[in-house]
């Protein structure tokens, strides 16, 4: 057992005891993991979770699994602490809503770079090598002959983001100013 909570020679309680106001014992469970000089973990731990329940959950683990069961305890507690209606939950979905957000900015931003390629390059002026062997009406047999089958594939963009793209690039605006 870690002798963490104590103070080498004197016997100075763990934070959790000194809370509870109480004898420190040499076999506390507490002591590994409320050291005296951070009495804030334990504060909020037990304002959470409680010192009985937080004792019983200790004890039912092995103690190579006390440690990460205890700063699991300690975020939670803090969030609750927080947030005393979501705890957790609430900065996980908040941090959810960011990812949304970026992905949404990540997609609307490629989707101005195509938009860009495509005013730079209009596909009128591109000459594919391979078509520029072939008379016409090979080309266009061709073309048609691809072109009526159903497409399999659905575009990544809905069409009113893209007129929405279109609309700011023809204003001249960046979807970066906001």
């Amino acid at each position: 057992m870690k002798e963490s909570g104590r103070k080498q020679g004197a016997m100075s309680p763990c934070a959790a005891c000194k809370l509870l106001r109480r004898r420190c014992a040499q076999d506390c469970v507490f002591a590994p993991y409320f050291p005296a000089d951070e009495p804030h973990k334990f504060a909020s731990v037990h304002k959470v979770f409680g010192a009985s329940n937080v004792n019983k959950m200790l004890q039912e683990l092995p103690e190579d699994q006390r440690s990460d069961a205890v700063s699991s305890m300690v975020y939670e507690a803090n969030a609750r602490v927080r947030d005393p209606v979501y705890g957790c939950v609430g900065a996980i979905s908040s941090l959810q809503q960011q990812v949304d957000d970026l992905q949404t900015q990540l997609a609307l931003a490629q989707a101005e770079v195509v938009h860009m390629k495509m005013r730079q390059h209009p596909p009128s002026s591109i000459s594919s090598p391979s078509t520029s062997n072939y008379p016409p009406s090979t080309i266009n047999h061709h073309y048609h002959h691809h072109h009526d089958l159903p497409s399999q594939t659905k575009s990544f963009f809905p069409m009113d983001m893209v007129h929405e793209i279109d609309h700011q690039a023809t204003m001249g605006e960046s979807l970066w100013s906001y």
